[in-house]
């Protein structure tokens, strides 16, 4: 019969062990782990300049079809640029800009900072505007690329972790990424009004304001509205910076 004290070491040296294991296992998986997370975040860079790619090809096809990486501040100033060639080896570069802390800096009233992609599509140039937001359950998160006029959609994706399968998951459907094309975020005197997802469909709004609407996700009205204050939230950061290129 093991003595407690026997009971007391054996317990806390296999406590050790596999805590040390589990600790290397973590270190060893992290550079695989953060590979993945870039490889996704690739991807749905691409997906919104119409562009499939596979977990094999999306860093080569990245480095294709980005033309520049942009850093710019909530002023419209641009602070960090980098161009073909030097998006993979770059430091401080817009795709490692974590847009979640920039947003909460943004919410905080303090300065902050967001990531531009300038891709080659059609012959033209096209802006890759990364989003963020917070769904139901948990966050949502996408794409949007706009055609060489800083205001036309080009494209669009987005995605969810939490939200509610047949709902509000629905917003990562293709279907509804697909409503966005030709959307623009401007209107007519040259305002920025974003593009709202509609409870009620399009058909609801002013027929001058359809151009800047999509149907909202029919039982997913909380989603939908998410996606709204999404968009606006992280479209209104490059209003300064487009302004500044007319």
């Amino acid at each position: 019969m093991f003595s407690n004290r026997y009971i007391f070491i054996y317990s806390s040296v296999m406590v050790i062990i596999v805590a040390a294991i589990l600790s290397s296992a973590a270190m060893i998986l992290k550079p695989y782990q953060e590979r993945n997370i870039a490889i996704a975040k690739i991807q749905g860079i691409l997906m919104a300049a119409e562009i499939e790619a596979s977990t094999e090809n999306a860093e080569s096809l990245f480095d294709q079809v980005i033309l520049e990486e942009l850093v710019i501040r909530q002023d419209g100033k641009v602070t960090g640029r980098f161009s073909k060639g030097q998006l993979t080896d770059g430091k401080d570069r817009a795709f490692d800009l974590n847009l979640k802390t920039e947003l909460y800096n943004k919410k905080q009233g303090k300065p902050y900072r967001v990531p531009l992609y300038i891709a080659e599509a059609n012959g033209g140039k096209i802006y890759i505007i990364p989003l963020l937001g917070k769904g139901l359950w948990g966050p949502i998160y996408g794409n949007i690329a706009l055609k060489e006029d800083m205001n036309t959609v080009f494209g669009a994706e987005f995605g969810n972790d939490k939200e509610t399968p047949g709902l509000g998951a629905e917003i990562s459907d293709r279907a509804f990424a697909l409503q966005f094309l030709d959307k623009t975020i401007f209107n007519e005197t040259g305002k920025f009004v974003s593009i709202t997802v509609k409870k009620g469909g399009v058909g609801t709004m002013p027929a001058a304001d359809r151009i800047h609407g999509v149907d909202a996700i029919s039982g997913g009205t909380i989603t939908s509205d998410a996606v709204t204050k999404m968009i606006d939230n992280c479209l209104s950061n490059y209003v300064a910076y487009f302004k500044s290129q007319e």
